[in-house]
């Protein structure tokens, strides 16, 4: 990792400063991607996944760096959610075999993804204080655990997975604040309003059909 980290260390050079602190050429490109992802999202537009695919990988090495490895593996995780998410908006079908579509979870699965989360969140917490040098394992582990539940849904075009994004955009918020990562932050803060304007998109979307 290490080796990985010196070859793309001219990416870590500062391409502006924002709010006293140094912005790197990786935060700021892989800002704009993610920016563009959730656009594309918001309007079930498949172009949306490969670009989640090139934004994880440029976080993957920040959040690594900064020492938050919880949401670094997170980034190893949405690669190959990604792709999943790629092939189920171009290819998924549901249950009856008509074309996916934008729709609501039913009562008891909304459950289930609340139990996945309550599950993960514990178990990813454990795994971060035991086996890195983490200083926040449950603020780290609760995004992590509740992001791979989000892109399930998002991959299935589930609405649900849009007010499971504003939580964890608003915990991120604060975590990212804490590590000094300001430009990510306010990136965080906008995926806060888009989120809510993908569940008023998707809402509609899920109503009208």
């Amino acid at each position: 990792m290490d080796t990985l980290l010196q070859a793309l260390q001219p990416l870590f050079a500062p391409a502006l400063t924002f709010a006293g602190s140094p912005v790197s050429w990786l935060e700021l490109v892989g800002c704009v991607l993610a920016v563009l992802m959730v656009v594309f999202n918001m309007r079930v537009n498949p172009v949306a996944w490969p670009l989640a695919i090139v934004s994880s990988l440029m976080f993957f090495a920040l959040f690594w760096h900064s020492g938050l490895y919880g949401e670094a593996s997170l980034q190893v995780v949405f690669v190959g959610v990604a792709a999943w998410g790629w092939w189920q908006w171009l290819k998924g079908h549901q249950p009856d075999g008509s074309a996916l579509r934008v729709r609501h979870l039913r009562s008891a699965a909304r459950v289930t993804a609340v139990l996945a989360i309550a599950l993960a969140w514990p178990a990813t917490a454990l795994f971060l204080r035991t086996y890195t040098d983490t200083d926040v394992p449950w603020w780290d582990a609760f995004p992590t655990a509740a992001s791979l539940v989000a892109q399930w849904l998002l991959g299935r075009k589930y609405v649900e997975n849009w007010p499971l994004w504003v939580v964890v955009n608003v915990v991120s918020v604060g975590l990212f604040a804490y590590k000094g990562l300001w430009f990510t932050t306010a990136l965080y803060l906008l995926f806060v309003a888009m989120s809510f304007s993908g569940w008023r998109a998707w809402r509609q979307l899920a109503t009208a059909r």
